[in-house]
């Protein structure tokens, strides 16, 4: 306690942003504010990849593999949720564009060697000149939050020296049309979640098509489709980490041996409170705007703020979004430092925020009334958007799940 109070008294303890933090935070604002959102409305009815967008931040230097290095070396681990919040303050579907490659590049990061990442990962981004996008396929028709029942197989063919893949990915961002493709497969079916193995698809692999274009309910000028895999063949050198570490890893595995880290569940891991911190941009901007049609929207002769129902509504809002971000916050700092997730915090800071998005967003259209449930106002668009957040990369459910189990060590079902 003596140690707390001295470490206090000498101002150890602060949640002030650095002045990289602020500086990064108005860079990123300021896109979002000047060429985001005035394109968001546009490409939601277009339903298209933003290409032009994503030109535009390249030639800023926030889409490139140096922006995220940057961003990542923040060593209190809040410069990439900052930085998440503002871009999908401007727009949750051209955020997902511009951000959808930061997954594939994690799934890289955390399970690939140095070579491979230094090989790999700019062909992930492309050049501002033509730029890129990349894509993590995980989940498949019958395989969605149960990741360990995957049907892609990856089989080793020796005389080659090859993997070969066959399978179907499911709700893949950037599915297809992606230069880079990180494809999750079982190598060992028996042996569940611990039998998979990350491989990269090489731009231009034979076997690889894109199957139906996703219409979503929101984010949708984000790309999303199935991906088909058949007898897709890729040199061994794309497989993560390389087969001998691979090949310890599944020894240890049929021996009984608990895993240290599987190939999907290592990502999300990782990404989770950066996924929160998006869910958190969304939340803020419909508050934001609500707030300021409460105050210029007038009823029965004053503004409909002055009404308790709607001032309390709005109180609510701002309390349940700073107390998401804090959560957020405290996950990301815990990821980037070391910490273990003792109460699964990283699922916590997902769960929390998704649920804040969907419902501050919901309260936005009520505050607007019947404005709100039209398209010429965007917390329509927004309430669209948030609703994915309580789904993927793990639905509420499964969060719960994940805390359950963590709080009190049972394996709860």
């Amino acid at each position: 306690m003596e140690a707390v109070t001295e470490a206090l008294s000498q101002g150890a303890f602060s949640m002030e942003l650095s002045e990289d933090q602020r500086d990064v935070r108005e860079w990123v604002h300021g896109f979002a504010a000047n060429v985001v959102r005035p394109a968001a409305a546009e490409w939601d009815e277009r339903e298209e990849t933003p290409w032009p967008l994503i030109q535009e931040a390249a030639k800023i230097g926030l889409y490139s593999f140096e922006a995220l290095a940057q961003f990542y070396a923040d060593e209190s681990g809040l410069m990439l949720p900052i930085v998440n919040e503002e871009l999908f303050w401007g727009d949750a579907g051209i955020g997902m564009a511009i951000m959808g490659t930061t997954l594939a590049v994690a799934a890289i990061f955390s399970s690939g060697t140095g070579e491979q990442f230094g090989e790999w990962v700019p062909q992930c981004y492309g050049s501002v000149e033509k730029p890129e996008v990349a894509a993590f396929c995980v989940s498949e028709p019958d395989a969605g939050s149960d990741v360990s029942s995957l049907r892609t197989r990856a089989r080793y063919d020796e005389a080659s020296d090859e993997w070969v893949l066959n399978g179907q990915k499911a709700w893949a961002t950037n599915g297809g049309i992606a230069n880079i493709h990180v494809v999750i497969a079982s190598v060992e079916p028996e042996l569940g979640s611990r039998g998979q193995a990350g491989f990269i698809i090489p731009p231009g692999t034979p076997g690889l098509t894109m199957g139906t274009k996703v219409k979503k309910h929101g984010l949708r000028a984000s790309h999303t489709a199935d991906v088909f895999l058949d007898d897709c063949r890729i040199p061994s050198r794309c497989l993560l980490g390389g087969k001998e570490k691979l090949d310890e890893r599944l020894a240890r595995a049929r021996e009984g041996a608990s895993a240290k880290k599987q190939a999907a569940m290592q990502t999300f891991e990782a990404t989770r409170p950066t996924v929160g911190a998006q869910a958190i941009g969304i939340a803020r901007a419909a508050y934001e705007y609500s707030l300021q049609y409460a105050q210029d929207r007038s009823q029965f002769g004053r503004p409909i703020i002055e009404n308790q129902a709607i001032a309390f509504a709005l109180a609510d809002m701002a309390l349940e979004i700073d107390a998401a971000r804090l959560l957020v916050w405290r996950a990301a700092w815990m990821g980037r430092t070391g910490r273990k997730f003792e109460n699964a915090e990283g699922s916590m800071s997902k769960l929390k925020a998704s649920e804040v998005a969907v419902w501050a967003t919901e309260r936005a259209i009520q505050i607007l009334g019947g404005n709100g449930y039209t398209r010429e106002f965007p917390v329509e668009r927004m309430h669209r958007d948030a609703k994915i957040y309580t789904i993927f990369e793990g639905t509420s459910e499964i969060q719960r799940l994940v805390i359950s189990r963590a709080i009190s060590g049972m394996m709860i079902r």
